[in-house]
């Protein structure tokens, strides 16, 4: 199943030519392929787009878990930038004159999209399929088979480490009475 989300970024005080610059680079990449290049980009534009296009593909794993996706197979599907409101500000220049500028701002959003694991098996050749299928069953059963083995011997473990201090523990009462009566008997005079 083709799963989609998306993250949106409003009011970016960066202007939409020199976030498309950076955003145009990373499109229809891989996510940990874009992630990787957009953290050695030198634009302030980077770091926005990276921080966006993580929440996106947190977005559907948290949608879909990851049982069924993997992030390692989200791709970027798309990036847009659309304009946002501009600001107007002045600059005080010489003999009472002043000059006008715009502070332009951004919308941001990114799309990813990614595939699950189940059609993936499906995608594949059918008799492919069915063997993955049976080779997921059957690791899914030795899972199960080993953590229930695991919790078996670590039972055996604690009623071995219980019945040996309580072994012990008798074991020392027993040698602490052989030497209480040892050292009774020897300070005790013989009537003879």
């Amino acid at each position: 199943m083709l799963i989609t989300s998306s993250a949106k970024l409003r009011y970016l005080s960066i202007p939409q030519k020199k976030m498309r610059l950076v955003a145009d680079s990373v499109k229809g990449m891989p996510v940990e392929k874009a992630l990787g290049i957009l953290n050695y980009t030198p634009k302030i534009a980077a770091h926005h787009l990276a921080k966006t296009l993580k929440s996106a593909a947190a977005n559907a794993l948290s949608k879909e878990g990851t049982d069924n996706l993997s992030p390692d197979d989200l791709v970027v599907k798309n990036i847009i930038v659309n304009a946002a409101p501009t600001a107007k500000r002045i600059r005080f220049r010489s003999m009472g004159r002043v000059y006008h500028y715009r502070k332009r701002f951004c919308h941001l959003t990114v799309y990813v999209e990614g595939h699950t694991i189940d059609e993936k098996i499906k995608k594949s050749s059918p008799k492919t399929a069915v063997k993955e299928e049976a080779v997921v069953k059957d690791t899914k059963k030795t899972e199960t088979k080993a953590k229930s083995e695991t919790k078996k011997k670590a039972v055996k473990k604690t009623q071995k480490k219980s019945t040996a201090d309580t072994s012990d523990k008798k074991k020392s009462k027993k040698a602490s009475k052989k030497k209480i009566t040892k050292v009774a008997k020897k300070d005790k005079p013989e009537d003879k």
